[in-house]
Formats: C-alpha cells, sequence, structure tokens
C-alpha cells in the first residue's frame, strides 16, 4: 500500500459510539485509510448495553478496522462517565501520545423513541426524554471536554460531529419529538462552537448526517436485511432512497484525509453532499440525497432517480 491508497497511515483516531450503525461504518472506513481507531462503545462480547442489541459489539467494530488495512483498538467505555472517558484519553496518550481525529457519534437513544413522534411534550415519558439528552448531548460535551486537550497537542486535528439532520433542515422544521429535536439539534451548535475554538490550534469542527441511515437496528425495525432492504421499500417507498452506514463512514473518512479541510469549520455536512464534492458512492454504487429528496417532497412529487 502507498501513501496514496492509505493517505490516514499513522493517524490516530477516536470514533466514539462505534459499536454498530454510522460510528462502526465511520471507524471501519477511517481504517481503510490506514489509520489507527480507537473504537469505544457499551456493548462489549461480555456486556449488552440498555439498547439491548448482542449482535453488535466494539470488539467485532475493531476487528473489521484492522481487516479494512488500519488498526482496531475496542475500549468499553460508558461516554457519560468522566472518569470512564478520562481513562480512555490517557490511554491514547500514553500509547500514541497524539489524538489527529475525534468523531462524536455517540446516540443509542432509538429504543427510547417508540410511538413517540407526533406527541406533545407533556405527553411523552418524561424519564425517557431526559435519557435522549443525557445519550446524546451530555455524552459529546464530555468526550470533547476530555479529549480536544489531547487533539489540539498537533495542529490539524479534526473534530466530527454526527448527527441526524443537517443545520438548513433541522433550524427551520420540528423533529416531532421535543426531545429527539433537542438531541440532535444540539451536536451541529457544538461544532458550530468547537470550530471557534479550535481556530488558533488550526484544528478543524464540522457536523456530519447521514440520510435515512439504514443501519443494523434500522434493517431490524424493518424486517429485512442491507441484501434485501428494498423489499421494505415496497411498503415504505421512501425508503427507496435510504443509504447504508458506508456513505457517511466514507464521508468522514473523506474528510479526514483532506489536507484542505479547513475550508469546511463550522458547517454542517451531509453525506450526500460529500459524495459529490470527494466522488465517492455508497456501497452499491449510487449516491442517495435523502436530505435533497425529503425537502423536494415537501413542495411536490420528486422522481426518487433524480435523488439515488
Amino acid at each position: 500500500m502507498t501513501t496514496e491508497t492509505t493517505p490516514l497511515r499513522g493517524r490516530i483516531c477516536l470514533v466514539a459510539g462505534a459499536t454498530r450503525g454510522a460510528g462502526r461504518a465511520i471507524a471501519v472506513q477511517l481504517g481503510a485509510l490506514g489509520a489507527t481507531v480507537y473504537v469505544t462503545g457499551r456493548t462489549t462480547r461480555d456486556k449488552v448495553s440498555e439498547v439491548g442489541r448482542a449482535t453488535e459489539t466494539i470488539e467485532e467494530t475493531a476487528e473489521l478496522v484492522t481487516a479494512a488495512g488500519g488498526e482496531g483498538v475496542a475500549v468499553p467505555t460508558d461516554h457519560l462517565d468522566p472518569e470512564q472517558v478520562r481513562a480512555l484519553v490517557d490511554r491514547i496518550d500514553r500509547e500514541r501520545g497524539r489524538l489527529d481525529v475525534l468523531v462524536n457519534d455517540v446516540w443509542g437513544g432509538e429504543h427510547l423513541l417508540g410511538p413517540s413522534f407526533g406527541k406533545k411534550t407533556w405527553e411523552l415519558d418524561l424519564a425517557g426524554g431526559l435519557r435522549m439528552l443525557e445519550l446524546g448531548v451530555r455524552t459529546h460535551a464530555i468526550t470533547s471536554h476530555l479529549a480536544v486537550p489531547l487533539l489540539i497537542r498537533h495542529p490539524g486535528g479534526l473534530v466530527v460531529e454526527v448527527t441526524d439532520g443537517t443545520a438548513a433542515y433541522n433550524g427551520t422544521r420540528f423533529r416531532e419529538n421535543l426531545y429527539y429535536d433537542l438531541a440532535k439539534n444540539a451536536p451541529i451548535r457544538m461544532a458550530f462552537g468547537l470550530a471557534r475554538e479550535l481556530e488558533e490550534y488550526g484544528g478543524t469542527a464540522v457536523v456530519v448526517t447521514p440520510g435515512w441511515l439504514r443501519s443494523e437496528q434500522m434493517l431490524a425495525g424493518f424486517g429485512v436485511t442491507e441484501e434485501n432492504w428494498r423489499d421494505a421499500a415496497e411498503k415504505i417507498p421512501d425508503f427507496g432512497v435510504s443509504e447504508s452506514p458506508v456513505y457517511v463512514g466514507r464521508a468522514v473518512a473523506a474528510l479526514a484525509a483532506d489536507p484542505d479541510r479547513h475550508r469546511w469549520t463550522g458547517q454542517s455536512l451531509s453525506s450526500a453532499q460529500l459524495a459529490v464534492e470527494y466522488d465517492f458512492t455508497d456501497a452499491d454504487g449510487s449516491r442517495p440525497d435523502a436530505w435533497g429528496f425529503i425537502v423536494a417532497s415537501e413542495t411536490g412529487t420528486p422522481d426518487m432517480a433524480d435523488y439515488r
């Protein structure tokens, strides 16, 4: 392999929340470009988190990173516990002496949503709503607080906040559940603020969103697999513009490998937008643009083929 095919060789990355979905795919794609990737999460081969899915573990994610060409290191971490996160960062510092890329992808709140969309705030389960804010906001704040000091030790560090929805979309629309809305808007503001704070250190911060993501959990919910996911689109046509986690994984990896990535700092970016910019596709060779399709659907009946 050459530096052209492995531009991230020697780079140290932390993907916080890499058990499954976007986080796992991001970790694997960083590994495919040669990076050393520390992957964290709460589900291991010995312990299952509150999400309740034993089918994906951080050990498996680390193995996939290594198989892709990088070096995967699994570190069980609850990002709501500052001491566990501090120990994680100390370990990276001790073993590598640097951190080049921090991906804040911690979530794990899908199981709290249930049939909650469309309900008024006072009709929602308060405990579940507050848990969403812990999982989607507090975890990111704790991780940035403790990991960024290591990242800024060397110029050029990158922080990627991962969320659901672009700044343009979320900024003008209510995401139907107040707690979910808050949890998914907070990373947008975090990236905006961190971009200002990292400026003097030569660092970059962005927020990235996939479109309609065919995560392992989403596929299971629809009763399909990645091989036959189009069967679900027969019942829910909009699912036809969904994307695999590989798409957002390639988006973040392309950003990390771009020496001119600082031009994006503070911005909200989608996997579809970055696919055009960096000339990559989803795993099946398509370029789905779920957010473009959703917006176009609000005022008309767009041809899905134009957004895939």
